[in-house]
This record gives structure tokens, sequence and C-alpha cells, in this order.
């Protein structure tokens, strides 16, 4: 069992609006940049050919930005349907890995309020959830309120994108491009805890390094992922 299920055994993990609301303001800062690449996403969609309610249909039930965009790029007819299902999939491996860091949280919970909560989590929602969690936080709601957070906007940038055109000029002009990784940044700042997360951070960023320079896709996301966690698990079982 690690540090952190140590600290939270025998403490009552809370499901309340005040937990999902702490969430939703934690996602406003990189509400800007979600809603840039959904704008630029309706647009792409759009000149693919589909309309405003198969955009929002497919962002109201994928909900995964970068498969979304992934299968904008393969998108002709007739559509590579076993292609597109295996891209998706390996893009999206990585929440095989961020969903159990949350089971401090999740596994206490009734179904419903578990999956909803998964069902709705992002990159984004899971790294701010995790720094709360480290922070001792036991209201697991919080998942939940940012997961939605984004989902709206979300949404709603990708229809607005359709009918509103090209606007990728106004979001480099003002930099909404870079908010996601400016968000990462200042997570990964918080995460880290002694200098004994240098080797499985180095471990995990090289391999994605390489694995991006000579494989091809994104399983440069997925290895890097899975050799930084074997690393740091075999450190602290050791």
């Amino acid at each position: 069992m690690n540090d952190l299920a140590v600290r939270l055994r025998g403490t009552t993990v809370s499901f309340t609006w005040a937990g999902a609301l702490r969430g939703a303001r934690a996602m406003l800062p990189i509400v800007p940049g979600a809603v840039a690449f959904g704008l630029v996403y309706g647009f792409v969609a759009g000149e693919k050919g589909l309309s405003v309610l198969e955009i929002a249909l497919t962002s109201l039930l994928v909900f995964a930005g970068a498969s979304q965009f992934l299968a904008l790029e393969l998108w002709h007819h007739p559509l590579p349907v076993a292609g597109l299902v295996m891209g998706v999939l390996v893009v999206n491996l990585r929440h095989l890995l961020m969903g159990p860091a949350l089971l401090p949280w999740l596994a206490d919970l009734r179904p419903a309020q578990a999956y909803a909560s998964l069902y709705v989590m992002t990159d984004e929602s899971w790294g701010a959830s995790v720094a709360e969690l480290r922070r001792g936080g036991r209201d697991a709601a919080f998942l939940l309120g940012a997961g939605l957070t984004l989902y709206g906007f979300w949404v709603a940038s990708t229809v607005l994108g359709r009918a509103a055109g090209d606007l990728s000029g106004m979001i480099e002009r003002w930099g909404l491009d870079y908010l996601t990784t400016a968000f990462f940044v200042a997570l990964l700042a918080g995460f880290w805890r002694s200098r004994n997360d240098a080797l499985p951070w180095a471990v995990a960023g090289g391999v994605a390094v390489a694995a991006k320079a000579f494989l091809p896709g994104t399983w440069y996301i997925v290895l890097g992922a899975v050799a930084g966690s074997l690393l740091g698990a075999w450190r602290d079982v050791r």
C-alpha cells in the first residue's frame, strides 16, 4: 500500500457539492485553452463534412480531445474503422494508469458516483485531482466537478467552432494553445516530493522522447508512462 493510501486509511471519503465546486474552480485557469482547442476541432470537423449535430454528439459521447483529433486525421471514405479504433485505443491506454492513482477516493464511492467521475475524467482534471488528493483532500466529488466543467466548455466550444469558422489565427495570437502546457508544468512542480522522484521522471521523459522519435503514432505516451510508473513502483517496494 502506498503512502497516500496509508494516510487516507481510516478516514471518511465524502462526495459533496462543495467538493464538486472546488474541482470546478480548479479548472477555470485552463478553460480558455480547452475552448481554443474545441473551436479548432469544431472547424476542422466541419471541413471534414460533419454537421453541427454530429459534432455535438461526438463531443458528448466521446469527450476525448486527442482521440477526436486523431479520428479526424483518419477520416476519409471508406472509413477505416479498424485503424481508427486501434489508434483511439492506444491514445487512451494511459487511463489504465491514471484511474488507479485515484483509488483512495474511488474505492469508497458508490458505482454510479465512481463511473460518472471517470467518464468525464481528462488529463487536466486527473492532474488537479491527484494534487488535491496528495494535499489530503477527502471529497471525491472534486474529480466530477473538474471533469464536468471541462465537459461543458468542450462540447459548447466544438459546436461553436463549427459555426464560427477558422479561428486558429486568433488562438495563436493570444497564446491560448500554450495554456494546457503551462497548466501541466505548474501541476508537475506541485507533484515533486523529493529528489527520489528525479529518476522515475527522467526515465519516463527519456522513454517518451525516444519512442516519439522511433515509433509511429502515440505509443510514446503509454511507453513513457509505463516506464516511469514501473520504476517508481519498484523503488517504493524495494
